[in-house]
């Protein structure tokens, strides 16, 4: 690894994509399920590329720029793994089942405040992923945020191996990818690989003090990890040795806070406590962000501000500041309608939050839903689209458009069903909606932005 570490520092960075060769990059080539990047090593480095990788020992035989390796995809993990290991910074780890691109984007809004931050960009959270970030840390950085996604047992046990976080983040834990987690014991377990890893290394935890599951997670028996890839001030808790910051709605956290109107933005009132002389301050933000469920995001983002020392104003600057990207609660006006668009990423945990956020919205234009399915459910699919639908009658939704079979096999004869986004199109030029407040959700798979253009 040393060999090629030093190849990888004579790099201007690192590429797994042969349609992008930074001059002086290395690339990788990572084998996918669909792809091949072996079969691009060679062109990478016509590209541009100083140094190219690659597990297939027929390509650029006798090439002194092409490096053989066993499997290259471990190769990038190890060296992920390597170059992290030469920096001693702060490395905040983040996961969980909703909230945690946006509060990685929230932490990293306020920590820039203070200092250069390196972070996951959009949603690379995963065992490719992680390790690209991992490998744009420079010297420059004082601190890194990096997000874990995970759909099975161990992958955060194993990114957490790699990126080594000495802080850690749990946003919640809710039904999502139950298809491969087996069950919501699962979820939980996979997730709370954050806590056992942060627990070995003697880190301490972020922890959202008003979630029942994280609490009981935090407090728990942890099981032990390897944590090898090879051969503060105001902690409120203690438990098993895993140091707490506590955030919530309790004026007993370090942060606190609550909304105080939904229109539908979100504004909150946010109560810094415990700082350095004992000061507490309180303040009213005015946010780009809809749905209560985002104060736990907005509450975490304070919270690890303040520790890390950025100072009050600068905390409720950058709060106020963001604005969501990549159709997560994003509020769009067209000429017709108010839209809130949530359809990136949907299950059934973030689904009943954004049902019965849209439920508190204050507007007198009439509300409408279009919902896509909830994907890899596995076995429990039908049984959670069905609780979709009692949640949608008991909170007195009357016009509902649903996306997708999983919908369909629950909603019968008395809702609009749809195959798919194109059939939804097709029906509203000749059903246009207008005057209305619009909730898109759904998993990305069902594309439901495409009918953004038509409402």
């Amino acid at each position: 690894m040393e060999n090629i570490y030093e190849k990888f520092l004579e790099s201007s960075g690192v590429s797994i994509d042969s349609r992008n060769c930074p001059k002086d990059a290395m690339f990788i080539g990572i084998k996918g399920a669909n792809f091949d990047g072996n079969t691009f090593v060679e062109k990478a480095l016509e590209q541009g590329c100083k140094y190219a990788i690659t597990d297939n020992p027929e390509i650029g035989v006798g090439n002194r720029n092409i490096i053989h390796v066993q499997d290259s995809l471990k190769t990038l993990q190890d060296l992920a793994h390597y170059h992290r290991m030469m920096f001693d910074i702060p490395v905040i780890g983040i996961t969980g089942t909703n909230g945690k691109t946006t509060s990685k984007e929230l932490i990293s809004t306020v920590l820039s405040k203070e200092y250069n931050v390196l972070y996951t960009q959009g949603n690379l959270n995963n065992h490719i992923g992680v390790p690209l970030t991992l490998l744009r840390l420079n010297r420059s950085h004082n601190i890194a945020v990096i997000e874990m996604g995970a759909n099975h047992p161990k992958e955060i046990e194993f990114l957490c191996k790699i990126a080594r976080p000495n802080y850690g983040i749990i946003t919640n834990v809710g039904k999502a990818h139950l298809e491969g987690f087996g069950s919501f014991e699962g979820v939980k377990k996979t997730k709370g690989e954050l806590y056992d890893f942060i627990q070995s290394v003697d880190g301490k935890i972020f922890l959202h003090a008003d979630n029942p599951h994280l609490c009981e997670m935090v407090n728990s028996d942890t099981e032990p990890v390897e944590v090898s890839m090879t051969a503060g001030n105001n902690v409120t808790e203690i438990a098993n040795a895993l140091e707490t910051i506590k955030y919530g709605e309790s004026e007993e956290n370090f942060v606190s806070g609550s909304i105080l109107s939904c229109t539908p933005y979100i504004n909150v009132g946010l109560r810094l406590n415990g700082n350095a002389s004992g000061e507490k301050t309180s303040y009213k933000l005015e946010t780009n962000l809809i749905g209560d469920y985002n104060l736990s995001n907005i509450l975490s983002a304070a919270c690890i501000g303040r520790y890390f020392g950025v100072m009050d104003e600068e905390i409720v600057s950058a709060l106020q500041e963001y604005t969501p990207t990549n159709n997560r609660s994003q509020c769009t006006r067209t000429e017709k309608n108010t839209l809130i668009v949530d359809a990136y990423n949907a299950n059934p945990t973030s689904m009943e939050a954004a049902l019965k956020n849209f439920s508190k919205i204050e507007t007198t234009s009439d509300k409408v839903l279009i919902l896509g399915d909830m994907k890899e459910l596995g076995e429990d699919s039908e049984a959670e689209h069905q609780k979709v639908l009692t949640l949608i009658q008991s909170l007195g939704f009357t016009k509902a458009y649903f996306v997708g079979s999983e919908f369909a096999r629950v909603s019968g004869d008395d809702y609009n069903c749809f195959d798919n986004v194109d059939a939804l199109a097709e029906y509203l030029k000749d059903n246009p909606i207008s005057d209305s407040t619009i909730l898109i959700k759904g998993s990305n798979s069902t594309r439901l932005t495409k009918i953004v253009d038509s409402l």
